[in-house]
């Protein structure tokens, strides 16, 4: 299975689909690059090379004791494309895979990069402070956090029905979807799983989202019940220089249904202008 090997010696998995210009994929938490398995197929059968790692602790990737941050994270992806040898790349990166490309975008430039996607992402900060007065309150992540260690299987298997919208009247989720959701958090290391909700709460993106100069898609759906809409994609666009900003009326966290199509019409269209 192709990996690369970081520089702290932690292995990284990843999926390398078709040629053309290289669209690297990362992905939120708890899950694994599988999560974009319907947009990996999608742009590699439309003339571009498709790249989804799993992230350290996540998947088939190390599950080691140490560097669940985002700056860690930014420097796995960066050893991932310099390992590649990417040039004129298209990151795209949904809820925490959002602050992980955005965190690289600014930790270590765009001479390799030419666009990106932040889809339902993280950013520009998740937890409710003084200056973010419309965050989420640090009990929430808490009680995650408690849920987690107490029985991260019901855990996941519950938080998949907020993640996809499936409790909202009407829903047509499908159990399949939400037990690869399941599958995928299963396969997640516990202290990978616990740190990385510091990382994706706690860190403030602000400042890193003024230093990109590229062109990024920012798209959120307006009943995400995770990253509510609110504090995230608008804030996000307005801090970009060069941003795109599209709301999805009454689509949720997780890409499924009528959501995941305009998404990927969406998708297609930014790539291949």
């Amino acid at each position: 299975m192709p990996r690369i090997t970081t520089t702290d010696g932690s292995q990284i998995y990843y999926r390398d689909w078709g040629d053309g210009r290289p669209i690297v994929f990362s992905h939120g938490w708890p899950l694994s690059g599988d999560a974009w398995d319907n947009q990996l197929n999608l742009v590699a059968s439309n003339g571009f090379r498709a790249i989804a790692h799993d992230r350290r602790g996540h998947g088939l990737s190390s599950d080691v004791w140490h560097g669940h941050d985002m700056d860690t994270y930014a420097d796995d992806l960066a050893a991932l494309i310099a390992e590649l040898s990417l040039n004129d790349a298209i990151l795209v990166g949904h809820s925490t895979g959002g602050g992980e490309v955005t965190r690289y975008l600014a930790r270590h430039g765009t001479a390799h990069i030419a666009k990106a996607v932040l889809l339902g992402s993280v950013t520009p900060l998740m937890l409710r402070t003084e200056a973010n007065p419309d965050g989420t309150p640090l009990e929430t992540f808490d009680a995650i956090r408690a849920e987690v260690r107490a029985d991260r299987s019901q855990f996941y298997r519950d938080f998949s029905a907020a993640f996809y919208g499936a409790n909202r009247d009407g829903a047509t989720v499908s159990r399949g979807l939400r037990d690869h959701f399941w599958l995928q958090g299963m396969q997640v290391g516990l202290k990978a799983a616990l740190d990385c909700i510091a990382a994706f709460s706690e860190t403030d993106f602000t400042a890193d989202l003024a230093t990109i100069d590229i062109p990024v898609l920012v798209a959120h759906g307006d009943d995400d019940q995770i990253v509510p809409l609110a504090a995230s994609a608008p804030r996000t666009a307005a801090l970009l220089p060069n941003a795109q900003l599209t709301i999805y009326p009454g689509a949720p966290h997780g890409l499924s249904g009528d959501f995941e199509r305009a998404f990927d019409t969406d998708l297609l269209d930014f790539i291949k202008s």
